[in-house]
């Protein structure tokens, strides 16, 4: 269920995304206020460790569903995961490459870069950069992001930090 999902977000952010719209629709203009918000979420939250951003952007029932590992549940879980995510890449930035917007939905692709100096699940310190490309999937509540679907290259991370081989 959740596959068919994301294919269908995609898909329809895809049509949007490339779809003519001219500036004084209203509908463009929400469609860009909610890139927007995914921009700011990107750019201040991930990049910059700018926390006090966080009740302006989310819900405070906000939910993550990510590919591995637990679900984000709050905006509590959100700075839990940023802040420990954070300590793990200091210098931890999100590139957005395409953002796609389709009613409440926006579709961000986006290339992630850090330092791993701080413990990563279990992993102590490496020094090792990595650069990954991520997806994620966001829905909307009047204004704000409500729920997350993460999609992040796991598999390249890892080999980065040299806990997989390239062919495993």
């Amino acid at each position: 269920m959740k596959l068919q999902l994301i294919s269908t977000v995609v898909v329809s952010c895809m049509i949007v995304g490339c779809s003519t719209v001219t500036t004084s629709d209203p509908h463009h203009s929400s469609l860009e206020a909610n890139k927007s918000i995914v921009r700011r979420s990107h750019e201040e939250i991930w990049s910059k460790g700018k926390f006090d951003v966080v009740a302006d952007l989310y819900t405070e029932d906000f939910v993550c569903h990510f590919v591995i590992g637990p679900e984000w549940m709050g905006r509590e879980g959100l700075l839990a995961e940023v802040t420990s995510h954070r300590t793990s890449f200091p210098d931890w930035r999100e590139e957005i490459q395409r953002l796609m917007a389709d009613g409440d939905f926006v579709v961000s692709h986006f290339k992630s870069t850090g330092t791993q100096l701080g413990e990563f699940h279990g992993l102590a310190p490496s020094g090792r950069k990595v650069k990954i490309d991520e997806i994620a999937i966001y829905r909307l509540e009047d204004g704000k992001l409500a729920v997350q679907w993460g999609l992040p290259d796991i598999h390249g991370m890892n080999v980065q930090l040299g806990i997989v081989e390239p062919n495993e």
